[in-house]
């Protein structure tokens, strides 16, 4: 059995602040202001490091959604480095970007992200990768059974809009992949920040969706089996897209430090045992508990499938 922990949204912040030259006039502004207004009430680092151990122990892979950073600031991708380091020494990690992660264009430009974080995306296929601003992908990693292949969707946007894009180069080297020999013969793992399903309007798509979700879930629809792994809304929540020959599951974590009272928010990892068939055998949750002492297994919400 391969399992896989699932965290997204850390959200980490630098521990030394920021100077207000970092924030004032740019999109941070408006970053910072949600800080003060909601996530600094409930962002909890001791969650984390709880969270990032214990799915460090208990599974054989570690992948990680996005949103990293909070406001890409440079204090915070050293912090998140050092977080996810420390979880290396005992698992292997895989990331994807958020849109947190790549706050700005100039961030972007810089390609602070793969800096950062590109040792842990080294891909076994990588003729399919496309040399992006936030570093080269798809990246594949083929782990037992499962073929891990990690999407960024992560691109700088305006103040108050939070949406992500694939991209047709992305898509175009996905469908290709798909039918490589290594992957038909393992289960698919899609890991990408923003949701694939969304039944909103599409102006609200616009405003903080995956504009191109469709087109994805075009491309997926060639594959029996799979799972989708996301993060972005903050919820943890179950549900199946069919195929053409099946089905997939698209599954969301919550934000990995989140101090909440509702269990599908709280801070948590979820894990996914994937059997020697390539099928998966289970999908559950490990959520803080609401003494803080310990993780508790739940269930994973279920959604309605996508019709």
């Amino acid at each position: 059995m391969f399992r896989v922990a699932h965290v997204s949204d850390l959200h980490v912040l630098s521990p030394f602040g920021f100077e207000w030259r970092q924030v004032f006039f740019n999109k941070r502004i408006t970053g910072y202001a949600n800080l003060i207004r909601q996530r600094g009430r409930v962002y909890r680092r001791e969650y984390l490091a709880m969270v990032l151990s214990a799915a460090a122990k208990q599974a054989d892979h570690l992948v990680v959604t996005g949103d990293i950073t909070n406001l890409s600031l440079e204090h915070e991708f050293e912090e998140a480095r050092k977080l996810l380091d420390a979880a290396a020494r005992t698992i292997e990690v895989t990331v994807v970007p958020g849109n947190h992660d790549v706050y700005l264009p100039s961030i972007q430009q810089k390609r602070r992200f793969w800096h950062h974080f590109g040792q842990f995306l080294r891909s076994d296929l990588p003729s399919f990768a496309r040399d992006l601003q936030t570093g080269p992908f798809p990246c594949v990693k083929l782990r037992g059974a499962a073929a891990i292949i990690a999407l960024s969707s992560a691109v700088p946007r305006p103040p108050f809009i939070a949406s992500g894009r694939i991209g047709d180069e992305q898509l175009t080297a996905l469908a290709e992949l798909l039918v490589h020999p290594e992957v038909v013969r393992r289960m698919p793992m899609v890991l990408i920040h923003h949701p694939p399903v969304d039944r909103r309007c599409r102006l609200a798509q616009l405003r903080d969706g995956l504009i191109d979700s469709e087109q994805l879930r075009s491309i997926l629809s060639r594959v029996s089996r799979g799972l989708v792994l996301f993060g972005h809304t903050h919820v943890r929540v179950r549900e199946t897209i069919p195929t053409a020959a099946g089905a997939l599951e698209a599954i969301s974590a919550s934000g990995a430090a989140l101090d909440h009272r509702n269990p599908a928010v709280r801070a948590g990892f979820n894990r996914y045992s994937i059997g020697d068939d390539g099928r998966l055998a289970s999908a559950e949750a490990f959520v803080v508990s609401q003494d803080a002492h310990s993780l508790e297994r739940v269930a994973l919400p279920v959604a309605g499938g996508l019709a």
